[in-house]
């Protein structure tokens, strides 16, 4: 019971806070009815408490944010997008900063005492991240630009051919997809295992028939992602070995799993891992890794060389000779002033451990889809689509969903993100760079795809978004919520008021967006 007192003694010092900061922030005449809105929340939260009981073991996530994250409270930020990164801690930057005012460090390519200082340091970093995967002694490890760079390292080396096979799936990031562009241009067939729906899981019996019909005498690839970044669903990691067997070689997209899971490469053992550092732990930010299996290393035939990946280049002898592991495809100068910070964001982890991270995620994303599910307009139509799971049996803290007014109308989900910015709240929308899990989802076909082209052959996302509204009244995009170390219940209930807010409004009252999403890049205030 004693636990269980703490920790509600921290949530409600949280939640006070919240109020009081909503209170104040109206003016005085609010304050009076601060309490009865405090009393409202601390009922809410014994309810959470009394359902979650695990959750009251998480406690000292609350005294770390306190102390590593105080940021999120002081500014009154609710951050939900944890999918697309992570927070770095306060301690994290100090003992970095502390580490490069330590020392010189120069470019590694050299025997220099600056050089040699950086190699250490850098090759201290790819160790701890061999040990943190237990992959030491059978994988290398190379580090990328980001998840997406290490994704390319192997399409662009792996060795397709005629014959051969690109497998995927239809959850797939878009760093993913973009391998079957060089399936294609070397011969490979390229095809995709569905999606079943409402869960969108990978539908089973396709992708067992899509794996069976491998070509065993050429090379075959099959990539797929151990956590969704559209739903939230874990896929099973039993898929390696089952495509292993059947003579695949498999890459598995860690980047949404790793920042909650543990991966152990002893007991389970991709050919390729890709991973995405500022997702685990917020910073630094410009790094990713490549973990190859060493029995797989061979396979991989780059097409290129660099600076820093040769042992031996001639202009006159028009040759080269390819570094040996991890050297070979690592290209250019390494970002050595940020690699060493990576060691410090892993013992941040272990520190914190990720066994309480997923009891706490657990515990608020089945609150948040329970009480999303829940939630009704005046006339008793659903106010919330959710996509995905609704329990959180083989589901991270990612929640994605779309919002309806009461006549059963979707509402623009960027006039969503925007109403929830004038709240403090972040979030992500759009379709992840995920477009095959969206896709499924809303029953998009090819159909749509075909014809939303031929509409508009210099298609973008706000186009495509007015065809399929008027077309068939679906939706092109989502407002995806995701969970990570640093959230506590105060974010949680934060979100779910505003997402009450919205009962019985329609697109009149709470007005249109006044931004386009060009790009994933480019953002045009349309006011």
């Amino acid at each position: 019971m004693a636990a269980k007192d703490g920790v509600f003694q921290d949530l409600a010092a949280a939640v006070r806070a919240v109020v009081v900061r909503a209170a104040t922030g109206v003016g005085r005449a609010a304050v009076a009815g601060a309490g009865a809105q405090y009393n409202s929340l601390m009922s809410t939260l014994a309810r959470f408490l009394e359902q979650h009981p695990t959750y009251a073991g998480t406690s000292a996530l609350d005294q770390l944010r306190a102390s590593e994250y105080g940021r999120l409270d002081t500014q009154g930020h609710t951050y939900l997008d944890y999918t697309g990164a992570g927070l770095h801690a306060d301690s994290q930057v100090r003992e970095h900063a502390e580490w490069l005012t330590s020392g010189v460090f120069g470019n590694p390519h050299s025997a220099s005492p600056s050089s040699m200082a950086a190699t250490r340091a850098v090759e201290r970093a790819r160790a701890s991240v061999l040990a943190y995967f237990n992959g030491t002694d059978n994988y290398t490890a190379v580090f990328t630009l980001n998840a997406s760079g290490a994704l390319k390292l192997v399409g662009e080396s792996y060795p397709f051919c005629p014959g051969g096979r690109l497998l995927l799936t239809a959850d797939n990031h878009n760093s993913v997809n973009g391998i079957r562009e060089f399936a294609s241009a070397k011969g490979s067939s390229v095809a995709y295992a569905p999606l079943g729906v409402p869960d969108l899981r990978i539908a089973q019996p396709e992708l067992t028939a899509l794996l069976d019909a491998a070509d065993r005498s050429c090379a075959n690839l099959f990539a797929f992602p151990a956590q969704s970044n559209f739903s939230g669903v874990k896929h099973p990691l039993a898929l390696v070995d089952a495509a292993q067997e059947r003579g695949w070689h498999v890459l598995l997209d860690a980047a949404a799993f790793v920042p909650t899971n543990p991966l152990d490469l002893r007991i389970v053992s991709p050919d390729f891992v890709s991973i995405s550092f500022y997702k685990m732990f917020g910073y630094p930010t410009g790094l990713g890794c490549l973990l190859i299996r060493n029995s797989a290393l061979a396979t991989l035939q780059r097409p290129w060389f660099a600076g820093g990946t040769v042992n031996f280049a001639t202009v006159q002898g028009s040759l080269h000779v390819l570094a040996p592991r991890e050297a070979g495809f690592e290209d250019g100068t390494l970002n050595y002033l940020s690699i060493p910070a990576v060691e410090i964001g892993l013992r941040h982890l272990e520190r914190i451990g990720l066994d309480t991270i997923q009891t706490r995620i657990e515990c608020l994303t089945d609150w948040l889809l329970t009480e999303l599910a829940a939630l009704r307009h005046g006339n008793g139509r659903p106010m919330v689509r959710l996509y995905g799971p609704a329990s959180t049996s083989m589901r991270g803290g990612t929640v994605t969903m779309n919002f309806y007014d009461p006549n059963g109308h979707l509402f623009d989900y960027r006039r969503i993100d925007e109403l929830a910015g004038l709240k403090g709240i972040s979030l992500r929308i759009g379709c992840f760079c995920n477009p095959g899990a969206g896709e499924t989802a809303e029953g998009l076909t090819a159909e749509d795809m075909r014809a939303a082209v031929s509409e508009d052959a210099d298609i973008t996302l706000p186009r495509f978004l007015q065809i399929m509204e008027h077309r068939s009244g679906k939706s092109a995009g989502a407002i995806r919520v995701s969970l990570g170390l640093a959230s506590n219940f105060a974010d949680v209930e934060r979100f779910l008021k505003f997402a009450a807010g919205l009962r019985d409004q329609t697109t009149l009252i709470i007005g249109a967006v006044t931004f386009d999403v060009e790009s994933c890049r480019v953002i045009r205030d349309g006011s």
